[in-house]
């Protein structure tokens, strides 16, 4: 590699280190860019989860594929420790996602797998409420409630698009879709209509995972959100991290804490 290519190589470096984690104008328009691509990308593939792949859908797949692929490369060139961010769960799938969506026009009768795969860009909505609580007050004051709303979030749509899968792959469209979805929160509420059923015994191993997992996380939403509100702040004695907002001392173990506060006017 020539001196110059070298240089060239080490102002993009910069460059793309500043927009990713910069604080400037330019760098927090640059990430607000991203989160929209990444809600963007979680909205598209939720709404066309119940069509078949046309031409239009596998390009417009393909773009995705690429600019996902392109921004991963981006945060593991610049980032500081790439084993570690490499092996992060987000980063895992991603790489399927972009794998699933470059290979489907190869790969047509593989559909209803792919689509699954296609689904575990859900799980990039922890990625997502991780930049948006750097720069969002809300975010920071309503952290367990948003995190235990995107966990439920997730996993509902996550397992919709396996049921869809395994019931309704051969007659698939919204209205199969609606029906999936429907299931899904009927069985995770315990609610149990019975007009929708599995029938198999994979199926009904799945129901009762939907049950037990899904309930345990509507129960965690309905604490996070009616429960009296924590902040996150770690005593430095014995660890405590979750302390109410006025508080002086450490209820474990009465370590003095230094809280910060918005203040009165």
């Amino acid at each position: 590699m020539t001196e110059d290519a070298g240089s060239t190589l080490g102002r993009l470096h910069r460059s793309l280190r500043l927009l990713y984690t910069g604080r400037s104008r330019k760098a927090t328009w640059f990430r607000y860019c991203l989160i929209a691509f990444d809600a963007a990308t979680i909205i598209y593939f939720i709404l066309t989860a119940a069509l078949q792949p046309t031409g239009s859908i596998l390009a417009i797949n393909t773009v995705f594929g690429l600019l996902i692929l392109t921004d991963f490369a981006a945060r593991l060139w610049i980032a500081e420790d790439r084993a570690k961010m490499f092996w992060q769960i987000y980063t895992i799938a991603d790489l399927v996602v972009v794998t699933s969506l470059l290979l489907l026009p190869f790969f047509t009768h593989e559909a209803a797998f792919l689509r699954i795969l296609r689904g575990l860009r859900l799980i990039h909505s922890y990625h997502l409420i991780r930049d948006l609580r750097h720069d969002s007050k809300f975010f920071r004051k309503h952290e367990d409630a948003v995190l235990a709303a995107v966990n439920l979030f997730v996993f509902v749509f996550v397992t919709t698009s396996v049921v869809f899968v395994l019931n309704f792959d051969k007659t698939a469209g919204y209205s199969e879709y609606v029906d999936a979805l429907y299931f899904t929160v009927a069985t995770l509420t315990t609610t149990g209509f019975g007009d929708i059923t599995m029938k198999t015994p994979t199926g009904k191993l799945l129901s009762v995972f939907i049950m037990v997992v899904g309930v345990a996380l509507f129960v965690r939403l309905a604490s996070a959100i009616f429960q009296p509100r924590k902040v996150k702040y770690k005593c430095p004695v014995c660890g405590l991290n979750r302390h109410d907002p006025d508080a002086i001392h450490c209820k474990h173990c009465g370590e003095t804490l230094a809280i910060e506060t918005e203040g009165v006017a």
